[in-house]
């Protein structure tokens, strides 16, 4: 099965900010793995193919944290 790995640079302050990330990635369909490093502001996430980009972007952004930068990984 394919995948998707996207990287995301996030505003995060605390351990706080980093849980509601975590929370609401992954009341996401479709995310396998969440990485996220607070002291990096990093938050790695591996999904199933029909995952898009855009989708784990907006799902970021329902946290109420301000996503700086993004990319695809693979």
């Amino acid at each position: 099965m394919s995948s998707h790995e996207y990287q995301f640079n996030v505003a995060m302050s605390c351990s706080g900010c980093s849980g509601a990330v975590n929370r609401v990635l992954s009341k996401l369909d479709g995310v396998n793995d969440i990485k996220i490093t607070l002291e990096d502001q990093k938050v790695v996430v591996k999904t199933s193919d029909s995952v898009s980009y855009d989708t784990v972007l907006n799902q970021i952004k329902k946290s109420g944290k301000q996503v700086r930068s993004g990319e695809v990984i693979a």
